[in-house]
């Protein structure tokens, strides 16, 4: 069993970084991305090629594949309010690296239990095959006697449904789609513009790829940085740390719970598999060759 990836796969922050410095040294945006397309870069290939074709050059960031829309809605808030654009990428490749090590992180805290799990799948297998080794006929039990196809079909399904209920498990502790705390950032960089806080929210509103969707905590931010009359940009990076804070921690409580979940289809189905086709074809054997016989 794989660990299947629902999270949506996030842009290399190398790349973005590299944008960064070629747009802080003066390059203009078309040609950065020029450049990095001439070093082989596959997303600068994809926006350097729609941008020929005269597609628009966010439109263009944000089809270059999965996890580009979130450059896209930064290089749309940057430009919209005019704060700094080499900055602005400077930080959410920082995010975008933060997101990967959180995936990274969980995907080595899910290796171990359902390695074990995988290996547990094939206990009933072995069980046949050590009944084989030991002399009994546990193939032609299975196929001819009825008791016996009785347990090879219950079995069989009992199989299938550890390994369906055990990817189920799987998929359910992997982290969720999408970069925590990027909308904060998206906020950061639009007060960073100088521009007024509505007018930030209503700007991120329609370039976030979430959709624009409420986020109590930022709001409760936004509220402290006008009651407080502090900047709103820092506690907003605060807060987006935070949250990729929070989701690591989450991904890997979700990992630890999911050791013990695993136990669950393990009991439940692996097992009595293993009874059904390891141990009661060795039982059926000996009953139908020494006692009934009598």
């Amino acid at each position: 069993m794989r660990v299947t990836r629902r999270a949506q796969a996030a842009p290399d922050a190398a790349t973005v970084r590299q944008l960064a410095v070629l747009l802080q040294a003066g390059i203009a945006p078309e040609r950065a991305w020029r450049h990095l397309a001439s070093l082989g870069a596959e997303p600068a290939r994809s926006v350097t090629a729609r941008m020929e074709a005269d597609v628009p050059l966010t439109r263009a960031i944000a089809a270059a594949g999965p996890g580009w829309g979130e450059i896209a809605a930064a290089w749309t808030v940057a430009t919209t309010v005019g704060a700094p654009l080499a900055a602005s990428l400077r930080g959410i490749a920082d995010t975008l690296q933060d997101a990967a090590d959180i995936r990274d992180e969980v995907r080595v805290a899910l290796t171990e239990p359902l390695t074990t799990t995988r290996l547990m799948s094939w206990l009933p297998v072995i069980g046949l095959g050590i009944g084989i080794a030991l002399g009994f006929d546990s193939l032609r039990v299975l196929t001819t006697n009825p008791i016996g196809r009785g347990c090879l079909v219950a079995g069989v399904a009992l199989i299938v449904a550890a390994q369906l209920w055990s990817r189920t498990l799987a998929r359910r502790a992997e982290p969720p789609v999408g970069i925590p705390g990027l909308h904060a950032d998206l906020l950061a960089i639009a007060v960073s513009g100088g521009v007024s806080l509505d007018r930030a929210q209503a700007i991120v509103a329609r370039a976030d790829p979430s959709g624009g969707a409420a986020h109590p905590d930022v709001d409760r931010i936004l509220e402290l940085s006008r009651t407080a009359g502090v900047p709103a940009a820092d506690l907003l990076r605060a807060d987006a740390s935070l949250a990729r804070h929070r989701a690591r921690t989450e991904g890997r409580m979700a990992a630890a719970r999911l050791s013990s979940r695993l136990l669950v289809p393990l009991a439940l189905c692996t097992l009595p598999a293993f009874l059904l086709l390891g141990v009661a074809p060795m039982l059926l054997g000996i009953i139908t060759t020494t006692v009934l016989p009598l």
